[in-house]
């Protein structure tokens, strides 16, 4: 039996092509004790993903070319050297990996443990709502943004995979949510999940549409994309505002010397916002805190999740350029 696996051909000069990665066959390897060999279901796209084809320092160890490219997955137990798992047992693990099987050590340490499918819901929620976005929105709000009942929260790309989240939690947080998003669809599909307002950052007007959305500044800013939408929110914070950043996906395929904007220390100074980086890898001890609360929200009928799913497993490349460019509506998830 043989494995395929998207392996990175080369870095990316500016953004990312199909051509980034290669499609390549491999054994599978023997099974060491405490390990598990699992057929890939579902594989995850996530933003973060491109800061692991650069070749600049990160929060953690990129791919380098030659090596599989790394990512969340969830699939079926088709072998055991584990005590503890079985075949038929479903798993879900940051360390997947873009291939269609995975050898898995389930007692490995964090954000790289194996972890079960919560029975009752969807395998893919463990990629989704149930998974590494939920628990982004969950700490990103409960442990950094914090927002009071009545309070101004903005997100940016709100339809996405963890604004959707951000804005309906925020909600129950008793705060009012401001959506900003990229077409008519997006801006809609928040507004049905209850965002108070639902602003396009292609409003050539939208710092003014801002101002009117948000008359008493923003209270809370989670931010997901960086660059213009940054600056404007940035301008118009309110009194100890609280700014989250926790992505930047309009600028990432930039370099640095031009991902350059407004210069927003005398703002920070007069409103003394805080402004706190996310990474959702640093909270990991609180996903049983966080999945018991989403469960809860989710049965009452307080969550809802949409996915954009690709099939088929050569399309990977196609739905990173996807998730990437903004053409997607939800989680990105590819059914293997």
């Amino acid at each position: 039996m043989m494995n395929r696996r998207w392996v990175l051909d080369h870095y990316p000069q500016g953004a990312a092509t199909e051509d980034v990665w290669r499609l390549e066959d491999a054994p599978i390897p023997e099974l060491e004790p405490g390990q598990i060999l699992v057929k890939t279901q579902w594989l995850s796209l996530d933003p973060y993903m491109r800061g692991r084809i650069a070749p600049g320092a990160n929060y953690t160890a990129g791919v380098a070319p030659g090596g599989l490219m790394q990512g969340g997955g969830v699939g079926e137990v088709i072998a055991s050297a584990h005590p503890g798992w079985k075949v038929g047992d479903m798993a879900e693990s940051m360390g997947f990996g873009w291939q269609t099987h995975a050898v898995l050590s389930p007692d490995l340490p964090g954000a790289q443990a194996t972890n079960r499918v919560p029975e009752g819901v969807p395998a893919q929620a463990a990629l989704s709502w149930l998974g590494m976005p939920g628990l982004t929105a969950y700490v990103g709000l409960t442990e950094i943004g914090r927002p009071l009942p009545g309070e101004t929260v903005v997100v940016s790309a709100a339809s996405g995979a963890v604004g959707q989240l951000v804005g309906q939690i925020a909600k129950l947080m008793g705060a009012r949510v401001v959506a900003i998003a990229g077409s008519e669809e997006k801006l809609n599909y928040c507004r049905e999940l209850g965002f108070d307002v639902a602003i396009s950052h292609r409003d050539p007007k939208l710092a003014e549409a801002l101002a009117e959305a948000c008359p008493e500044g923003v209270d809370v800013f989670w931010d997901n994309t960086g660059g213009t939408i940054h600056d404007i929110v940035l301008a118009q914070l309110a009194t100890r505002a609280r700014v989250v950043i926790c992505g930047r996906i309009a600028v990432v395929d930039k370099p640095a010397s031009e991902d350059i904007g407004l210069r927003a220390s005398a703002r920070l100074i007069v409103t003394r916002a805080r402004v706190e980086g996310l990474v959702v890898f640093d909270w990991w001890h609180k996903r049983d805190e966080a999945f018991r609360h989403l469960r809860k929200w989710q049965a009452a009928g307080h969550i809802r999740y949409r996915e954009d799913v690709l099939e088929g497993f050569e399309r990977m490349p196609e739905a990173f350029l996807r998730m990437m460019s903004g053409a997607n509506l939800g989680k990105q998830l590819v059914r293997v």
